[in-house]
């Protein structure tokens, strides 16, 4: 199953209608998407505005593959689940957001592995035919790990240039 899914925010209509059009002409029954109020209704796959915490939970455990924005609570939540992220950013110039902060996220997790990204349809349909080339990623870890804690513990408590001189 792949299961779409635009964030909880703002509907995301290029990319809610560029997966309905590839479900449809690939005549996939197996696409559920999670559109947000006010977005555009697909045509050919299933489809709700809005799910609870522990609904979305449980549609990216059963997803082969996890189709959405480069929202960080959708690609974290995929990441712990350890399953596979297609991404295509909201891009500022098409005012689908205010800046271009998700084509850089989508850029940076691509380098590191840990998405597959697409920045346009053609290369949204490439990836969706072929899914093997999408890395399925080691499940990350929901809470951060005792050396980090220790750092930040140590960072916080380190005292200013002002508290030294006094």
């Amino acid at each position: 199953m792949i299961f779409v899914t635009v964030g909880s925010q703002m509907p995301f209509d290029r990319l809610v209608l560029a997966v309905d059009r590839w479900a449809q002409e690939r005549r996939r029954q197996d696409v559920f998407a999670q559109i947000c109020e006010g977005g555009a209704r697909p045509r050919w796959i299933g489809w709700t505005e809005r799910l609870g915490p522990d609904e979305f939970r449980a549609r990216v455990e059963q997803a082969d593959l996890v189709v959405a924005h480069a929202g960080m609570g959708a690609i974290i939540t995929a990441l712990t689940l350890g399953r596979p992220i297609l991404a295509l950013p909201r891009r500022g110039a098409l005012r689908e957001t205010r800046n271009d902060h998700q084509v850089a996220t989508a850029q940076r997790l691509r380098q590191q592995g840990k998405i597959a990204a697409a920045f346009d349809e053609e290369e949204l349909f490439e990836l969706l035919d072929h899914p093997e080339r999408i890395p399925a990623p080691p499940r990350a870890q929901p809470y951060a790990s005792p050396q980090l804690l220790e750092t930040l513990r140590r960072f916080i408590h380190q005292p200013t240039p002002a508290q030294e001189s006094t």
